[in-house]
């Protein structure tokens, strides 16, 4: 049987809980408030889900995948994510994580960010620009939805084209951690690419039920996509 382990219980990362076990897999949810706070998921996801600790997340399956603010990764116990393939889902929104210069400047991208604050691992991006609410309504759509990735290990990289596609999504190979700005908010390549109704979802973002977006659509905007004056960004 599959298993992955979910650091982080938010919006996201109960999302992508919900299509694990949807798919048959053992799924073990961890966050930094301990797995007391987690009983109402865990009893929601029913008996292929448990609660436990960050350490026994990162080892419960071949991939992790890490859904926490940036603010919270000096917090994260690097030994255990040491020679792990991880699939980060994170965004830097300044209101949560505060100003962070590197990111402001342009000098590197979240992903690359990230990938340093976790120098012995192998980070891919993914499922970091599709709404929460959109993940359970697109996951095995007619046509089949495509997510971008971006990594600098092609290994790793196929491996988590695996996880997500066993998930319920094609994927688009986007580059490199450092071309990852293509699918960062504001860059043309984030959450409304997905909208049923693009005024209904700027109106109420919520509400949009989503309208599946094949890899071919996803090519052309990824392609077109700029880059985001990040030191503007405010959200």
């Amino acid at each position: 049987m599959k298993r992955i382990g979910i650091i982080g219980s938010g919006s996201i990362g109960a999302a992508v809980a919900r299509l694990a076990v949807a798919a048959g897999w053992e799924v073990l949810i961890a966050n930094s408030r301990g797995p007391a706070s987690l009983s109402e998921l865990v009893e929601e996801l029913g008996p292929l889900a448990r609660a436990g600790d960050v350490r026994e997340a990162v080892g419960f399956g071949e991939i992790p995948l890490l859904a926490v603010p940036l603010a919270a990764y000096p917090n994260l116990p690097q030994d255990a994510f040491a020679g792990k393939t991880i699939l980060s889902t994170g965004n830097y929104y300044p209101h949560r994580d505060g100003r962070i210069e590197q990111l402001d400047s342009l000098a590197t991208t979240t992903a690359e960010y990230e990938q340093a604050l976790l120098p012995d691992t192998r980070i891919v991006k993914a499922f970091n620009n599709i709404l929460f609410t959109h993940i359970p309504n697109l996951a095995g759509s007619t046509p089949r939805t495509a997510l971008p990735i971006a990594g600098d290990d092609s290994d790793a990289k196929a491996r988590v084209s695996e996880l997500v596609d066993t998930l319920g999504f094609d994927t688009v190979d986007a580059g490199t951690l450092a071309e990852s700005w293509r699918f960062e908010p504001e860059s043309g390549g984030y959450t409304q690419i997905y909208a049923a109704d693009l005024d209904a979802f700027r109106a109420d973002y919520l509400s949009d039920p989503g309208a599946p977006l094949p890899a071919d659509r996803l090519v052309e905007i990824l392609a077109t996509a700029h880059r985001a004056d990040v030191g503007a960004r405010q959200f």
